[in-house]
């Protein structure tokens, strides 16, 4: 019976590494081949008695105090013998122009070619080194952040050398001319790709409508014709400017002792090239009025985003409005936008709205697909939906079970080691107290209705949406009547509602 024996020992994987094992090796020598043999099935009675009511204790967070100021928030694990390193730089996507103008794409080149090479090691001697100590090296570019990501065994023997490494790497990346060109014709291959995706040219367009010149507008990735400007001096001028210590904050997780990770944050602060902090982001220009940009594409489906300008990270009404965004469209089919769009009639199959909190002000979207016949129906329906929702009370029941999801589902942030080094990370780069996690619960419960509909008033503002759409064609005069007539209709009821 393979396959039952293969369900059985999947299942006891996350309960007992040496039962998995074991059972693992009867089964390949073809013993215990009976169920009722199997050492498996206890294991699963034991089910029946996890406790369900069981609450998840946030993990203590250190603060530590690293000689080098340079902050550094650590969360010790015993469970596995494995530490989690994440030096998050303030050198993301926003940051390439001011190298050189118009070099979009410098970050993100820099983060696929750091571990090409560096002056005494090749790519396949760096892989070698990593290999060897068992250790995953990453990069990765966002458009706040550039993130180095080390995992490694906490046995001193294997976490030196690779240690040693990224350091190697961060100080001495080389960006050959041959890698240089081999991410270009990746990179040229993937631009293609994107003429075929109609819902990343949207939000490629999007952007640009909304910041115009300022530095979030342009993709992370670049475009074809600023990553054609990338050089290798450009590379080493970037990594020199902002992969610096004194542009950066550590996060460490795992089984070291609070002592271990200070020492461990102060050998990678004051071994990694020292620099200055980078300078504040501008501010964007807001936009007034309703915007509809076209993007004309052949396909069955038509495509659409609405949004604008949001918060920065900072704002004191950020969780308010976090908890507003899961009752609008974030929270699957009970939110707003799925009711109105898929529910009642039908338009799509999902919708979704998001804040993007960042350093500048960030970004409040929803999106949708729909049949091209159903569009501009679904557009007046959905900122009729987003107009409701701003000027309406907010809903009492509604709100409390909304804080209730989102408290059950607050865990998967420190679910695991690499959970809990990414929460870190964040938390040092956008500078959150160290009780962020621990507080979150009682922070929640504190959030009124009141105070969503405050937030809610505050920051949203259908009168002063950008629309991109993607569709066969559209009328964008017509649609902008249609959007105006959602306004002076909904303020007609307003006042017709409050003389009564």
């Amino acid at each position: 019976m393979p396959s039952i024996r293969c369900f059985l020992l999947l299942v006891s994987v996350s309960f007992s590494p040496t039962l998995w094992a074991e059972s693992y090796l009867s089964a390949e020598v073809g013993v215990n081949s009976s169920p009722d043999q199997l050492t498996s099935v206890p294991l699963l009675q034991s089910l029946k008695k996890l406790n369900l009511e069981q609450t998840f204790q946030a993990p203590h967070i250190h603060d530590l105090n690293n000689r080098y100021k340079v902050r550094t928030l650590f969360v010790e694990t015993r469970d596995l013998p494995m530490v989690d390193i994440q030096l998050t730089f303030n050198a993301g996507a926003a940051r390439d122009q001011e190298i050189a103008p118009g070099l979009y794409g410098l970050s993100n080149m820099a983060a696929k070619l750091m571990r090409e090479g560096t002056e005494d090691y090749t790519a396949n001697q760096i892989a070698a080194v990593l290999d060897q100590a068992g250790a995953q090296l990453s990069m990765q570019a966002y458009r706040d952040m550039f993130i180095v990501h080390l995992r490694s065994l906490s046995d001193p023997q294997k976490l030196e050398p690779a240690l040693s490494m990224m350091m190697e790497i961060l100080n001495h990346a080389s960006f050959k001319s041959s890698s240089i060109n081999l991410v270009l014709s990746n990179t040229q291959v993937g631009q293609k790709q994107l003429q075929e995706n109609p819902s990343r040219l949207m939000n490629i367009r999007f952007y640009r409508t909304l910041y115009g010149k300022h530095p979030y507008a342009e993709p992370i990735s670049g475009t074809q014709g600023s990553t054609r400007k990338i050089t290798a001096d450009l590379l080493k001028k970037f990594r020199d400017q902002f992969v610096v210590a004194q542009n950066m904050n550590i996060a460490i997780t795992g089984k070291l002792t609070p002592k271990q990770a200070l020492n461990l944050s102060e050998r990678i602060a004051g071994n990694i090239r020292q620099g200055s902090k980078a300078a504040p982001l501008p501010e964007p220009e807001l936009k007034t009025g309703l915007e509809v940009a076209h993007l004309p594409y052949q396909s069955s489906q038509a495509y659409v985003i609405f949004g604008h300008l949001g918060p920065t990270r900072s704002s004191e009404d950020r969780l308010a409005l976090e908890v507003a965004n899961r009752m609008f469209g974030g929270g699957g089919f009970h939110s707003v936008l799925m009711q109105e769009l898929r529910i009642k009639r039908g338009f799509t199959y999902s919708a979704n709205s998001s804040f993007t909190f960042s350093q500048a002000p960030g970004v409040f979207s929803f999106q949708y697909s729909t049949r091209q016949d159903q569009l501009l129906e679904s557009i007046q329906v959905a900122h009729r939906a987003f107009i409701d929702f701003v000027r309406q009370p907010i809903d009492q029941k509604r709100l409390e079970e909304t804080k209730a999801g989102m408290l059950r589902a607050f865990p998967n942030n420190y679910s695991s080691n690499a959970t809990i080094n990414a929460q870190l990370g964040t938390m040092g780069f956008y500078d959150e107290k160290a009780d962020y996690l621990s507080s979150y619960p009682e922070r929640l419960s504190k959030i009124s209705a009141r105070d969503v509909q405050d937030s809610v008033r505050k920051h949203l503002h259908p009168e002063n949406v950008s629309l991109v759409i993607v569709s066969k064609e559209l009328d964008s005069a017509q649609l902008k009547m249609h959007l105006q007539h959602n306004l002076l209709e909904t303020r007609s009821g307003e006042v017709v509602s409050s003389k009564n």
